[in-house]
Order: structure tokens, then sequence, then C-alpha cells
């Protein structure tokens, strides 16, 4: 892996705990939280859409993906939290 597809990683996972946590209704951790709920979700949007025999290309494609793992990651937190 080089730098550029790092930065890409790293990008996406940013956008994508941003959008998660603003679609949370404000649930989101910070910068760093962000990126790290955004990778963690990507990685979990790929199962959940595995699962649903859905498939994730390009750029968008990814920023969905990750963003609905995330979204998915934010609401289990959510519920941790509460017990």
């Amino acid at each position: 892996m080089d730098i550029s597809n790092l930065l890409v990683i790293l990008l996406i996972g940013a956008l994508a705990g941003w959008l998660a946590g603003y679609i949370m209704k404000r649930r989101g951790l910070g910068v760093v939280g962000n990126i790290v709920v955004g990778i963690v979700g990507a990685v979990l949007g790929g199962y959940i859409f595995r699962f649903l025999g859905l498939y994730a290309s390009g750029f968008l494609g990814t920023l969905i993906m990750a963003t609905v793992g995330a979204v998915a990651l934010l609401f289990v937190i959510g519920i941790v939290k509460k017990a």
C-alpha cells in the first residue's frame, strides 16, 4: 500500500464518519474518532453489503457503503452506552 491509497482510505473514513455522525444527530466522536468510526464502518458496511448481495464500486459507492457501516456502528455504540 502506498501513501496515496492510505490517504484515500483516511479521506473516505473521515467523510463516512462525519456523515454518520450527522445522520445519527451529532453523535460524532471528533475528527480522529470519525476517521476510526468511518474505517471500521467501511469494514462493517462491506459485510452488510455482501450479506445483502450488494456491491459498491468507485468513490461514491465506497463512501455510501462506509457510511452505512458507520451509522450501524454508531447505533450499536449508542445502545451499549445506554446499557
